[in-house]
């Protein structure tokens, strides 16, 4: 019986001492609790057991103000330009060449018309014009470091170009070539520059030639191609030149080319993907000219992107030279 009554004496002993140890537990905590909150320090206590759910103490930090008003939505309605990335676009027109006959007429015209009608399909526009190796270098550099993943990138393209070893140049003003050599110096290569578009994030890369015109270049080069080589690349481009590789333009005497006019036109035209707009061009240039003038076109696309999409959003205006 004592032997009972001891245990039982022990076990109250036990249960009291227990409770006083939460009791102090509990007064400690609140302490360094009260502590933090007057220190700045961000510590948040969760309900004890059975209290209500709103009865949560969270001590803030001092300079972070308090947060009123109604949550913000979990969820917010997608921005169409934000989905389909930037429109972006580098337009050249290189027309006064120190070696040339003369100048080419066409190139600058056409340049600004198709900068014009870029803007207003809603694309960040940067017209060069008659730009020497590096002015295309500084240029192609702006727009490389605006191209995000997602972006619409677009290259056009007006004045003279080469093909070396089945590689395409595009034709800088200040360029001294008499030997192929020449050309990979002070050219610029188009198979690297569309490579870099894609390897920046371009989702789609478009790109519009109008360099394949007879050029004074072609007697001084040894196994010289006429035109420019076959363009392809990777996923999500889509090229269009105004001849054939291989085959040449003649230079049109005034105003804008009839490639770009047409170019221009199909771009306007309602319901036309890209690459439809690309083929209709290049129908519509060989009706023109009767059949001595046929454009190509070449497509690695994967989606439907049109360039009418955007119109009604309003065009970014900005150019730099």
């Amino acid at each position: 019986m004592r032997t009972v009554k001891f245990a039982g004496a022990a076990a109250l002993a036990f249960v009291s001492l227990t409770l006083a140890s939460a009791d102090i537990i509990r007064t400690a905590v609140g302490q360094q609790f009260v502590a933090g909150a007057q220190n700045g320090t961000q510590v948040a206590m969760a309900p004890s057991r059975g209290a209500p759910a709103d009865d949560r103490r969270t001590a803030v930090r001092a300079d972070q103000p308090e947060r009123t008003g109604p949550a913000a939505p979990a969820a917010v309605a997608a921005d169409p330009d934000v989905t389909t990335g930037p429109r972006l676009a580098l337009v050249i027109g290189n027309g006064t060449y120190p070696d040339g006959d003369g100048p080419l007429v066409a190139p600058i015209a056409d340049a600004r018309a198709v900068a014009a009608e870029l803007r207003d399909k809603g694309f960040d526009v940067e017209l060069g014009e008659n730009l020497s190796k590096q002015g295309m270098e500084r240029a192609i550099e702006r727009f490389g470091a605006k191209i995000t993943p997602g972006a619409t990138a677009l290259l056009y393209f007006s004045g003279h170009g080469v093909q070396i070893g089945r590689e395409s140049y595009l034709i800088p003003v200040s360029a001294q070539i008499w030997r192929a050599e020449d050309v990979r110096r002070d050219a610029i290569g188009l198979e690297p520059l569309v490579a870099e578009m894609n390897a920046r994030g371009a989702k789609r890369k478009l790109v519009v030639l109008d360099a394949a015109r007879r050029n004074p270049f072609e007697r001084r080069l040894r196994g010289f191609s006429s035109g420019l080589a076959p363009i392809a690349g990777p996923e999500g481009t889509l090229v269009l030149t105004a001849v054939a590789p291989g085959k040449i333009a003649e230079q049109e005497s005034d105003g804008t080319s009839v490639f770009a006019r047409e170019l221009i036109a199909q771009m306007r035209a309602s319901g036309l993907t890209a690459e439809e707009a690309f083929n209709r061009t290049r129908v519509t240039v060989a009706r023109s000219t009767g059949g001595t003038q046929v454009p190509a076109v070449f497509s690695a696309m994967t989606d439907d992107f049109s360039f009418a999409a955007a119109a009604e959003t309003g065009p970014t205006r900005q150019s730099a030279r």
